[in-house]
């Protein structure tokens, strides 16, 4: 008896599930045509005046086009277009109304798409791509065959190609991160090191600069990034931020001997509670916060002397830790304070792998190298359209040409630059 209850609840459970699924896409199709006929509406009184010459209007309304499959996040639906018929012709060129909600032949949210990459990093075969996303957007799920699947990825190596080799004397790059992502590979023996760069402009706009196959962040995997964007035209930046890797730094050096290096402290703080018990990590963790948010390079090397007196008798590789390239740790006060929270750690980098190194653990990793990397490529891209500009980006100009602050302060300047 209580099997057949637990039967029948789990039946409710599932009809439940299903019908909630088929609400959320019947409410994502009728708010799509809501937008789409409030878009023609508005497009329809701003051409209004507009009349030949009996007095006819040139902008009428063409009812609805051929239904169009169309899937978004929560699933897969069906819906008729709404036309406009528009016989304006101004210099010489016809006019057309093209909606910017749903463009011509788009048949998938941008969302969706975001969708691939993460299943192109379980190495699924590209039939096994429609099956899972079946399972994410319903049985409906539109235009995701096999071969679908193969056009995309075909695109994203051309895409990625092309990112390879565009041209950067244009940039004017104030910051760079560097980091390299380590991904498993099913098939091969060796993990894939992927090697990004990512800059921050003048403009404030963070941009990314190289996602490339290297070995294990050697010196000479880095030179050949660095070496590749030099050669294509990116002048030297400002300054670089990354982690203790030796191989980054030696390149550096190398190829940009004049940009400033800054080390990572959320890698700095982990390295130095790595080497510490636990139950003295939580008051070590503070007075590490607070030396990283001192407000002077004075008052940060105080707190860099304290740490060590209290810790370095019974912990000398704590000290050790933090005391090892300390100047690097401290670059950041050279530059405006309105930057620091964006330059004293790598996070551009490690928030858009966040949720890719936990689904790699999972998944255990990408059937390739190859298809590791152009994920990598292909989620880094479609992240850079969600990075905000940098808080103070009006001062980055000033940065570029050379200008040194104290403390977070230019010198010359008796008032800050809101941005």
């Amino acid at each position: 008896m209580l099997r057949l209850i637990h039967d029948a609840q789990k039946e409710q459970q599932v009809d439940f599930q299903m019908t909630l699924d088929g609400v959320a896409r019947e409410g994502a199709r009728r708010m799509l045509a809501l937008a789409l006929d409030a878009e023609v509406a508005e497009y329809m009184e701003k051409v209004k005046e507009f009349r030949d010459d009996k007095g006819h209007a040139l902008v009428v309304r063409n009812g609805k086009g051929k239904q169009r499959q169309i899937t978004v996040g929560s699933g897969t639906f069906r819906l008729n277009v709404p036309r406009v018929n528009d016989k304006r012709v101004i210099d010489g060129e016809k006019q057309r109304f093209t909606s910017a909600i749903l463009p011509p032949y788009m048949r998938r949210s941008p969302k969706v798409n975001e969708v691939l990459p993460v299943l192109y990093l379980r190495g699924l075969s590209t039939g096994d791509f429609s099956e899972a996303l079946k399972s994410l957007l319903g049985e409906d799920a539109a235009g995701l065959s096999p071969s679908t699947i193969c056009r995309l990825t075909a695109e994203w190596e051309k895409d990625y190609l092309a990112f390879q080799n565009r041209d950067l004397s244009d940039e004017e790059i104030v910051y760079i991160w560097a980091d390299g992502v380590h991904f498993n590979v099913r098939l091969e023996d060796d993990r894939l090191c992927t090697l990004v760069v990512v800059g921050a402009r003048s403009d404030g706009i963070k941009k990314v600069l190289a996602v490339e196959d290297g070995y294990r962040e050697s010196t000479e995997s880095w030179m050949s990034v660095l070496r590749n964007l030099k050669r294509r035209g990116l002048k030297a930046p400002a300054l670089a931020t990354g982690d203790g890797a030796l191989g980054f730094w030696g390149a550096l050096r190398s190829v940009w001997p004049k940009t400033k290096e800054q080390r990572c402290w959320v890698h700095k703080i982990a390295n130095v509670l790595d080497k510490l018990p636990k139950r003295l990590q939580p008051k070590a963790k503070r007075a590490l916060h607070g030396i990283m948010n001192a407000e002077t390079k004075k008052e940060a090397e105080q707190g860099i002397k304290v740490f060590k007196v209290d810790y370095e008798a019974k912990h000398p590789k704590a000290v050790a830790s933090l005391t090892k390239n300390q100047d690097a740790l401290l670059t950041f006060y050279e530059f405006p304070a309105e930057h620091w929270n964006h330059i004293r750690t790598g996070n551009p980098i490690e928030s858009a792998f966040a949720t890719v190194r936990l689904r790699q653990r999972v998944t255990k990793g990408a059937g390739s190298r190859r298809k590791a990397l152009l994920m990598a490529y292909k989620l880094l891209d479609m992240a850079e359209n969600r990075w905000r500009k940098l808080r103070g980006y009006r001062l980055l100009p000033n940065v570029y040409a050379g200008e040194k602050c104290v403390d977070g302060i230019f010198p010359s300047k008796t008032t800050r630059i809101a941005a």
